[in-house]
């Protein structure tokens, strides 16, 4: 099965941020495009997620542990955990979570 990212239809997350989501039986895949100065308020789920940017810099905050991510960076976010993000700059960033996010179909 292919995707053309640009005709997955967009959900907003949060002001300033949008993403593509795709879903197979056990994981969701986003394609996430953040603005500048965007902020992702602290929250967890139950879902595992990793975080990897594609361009800009990415403020993720996991657990209380802040770091900076740049192109060719990835987090793991584990299961129930607090974080957040602030976005530096523009961003495109690719999220998996597993199992899948049925509130993002």
């Amino acid at each position: 099965m292919n995707f053309k990212i640009s005709e997955i239809p967009e959900k907003i997350v949060a002001k300033g941020i949008t993403g593509r989501y795709i879903h197979s039986d056990n994981i969701t895949i986003g394609f996430v495009t953040i603005e500048k100065g965007a902020v992702l308020p602290s929250h967890a789920h139950l879902h595992e997620q990793t975080t990897q940017v594609i361009s800009g810099k990415l403020e993720l905050t996991i657990d209380g542990f802040t770091n900076v991510l740049e192109p060719g960076t990835i987090a793991m976010i584990p299961s129930n955990v607090v974080h957040s993000a602030l976005a530096l700059t523009d961003c495109l960033v690719t999220d998996t979570f597993c199992p899948v996010r049925d509130d993002y179909k």
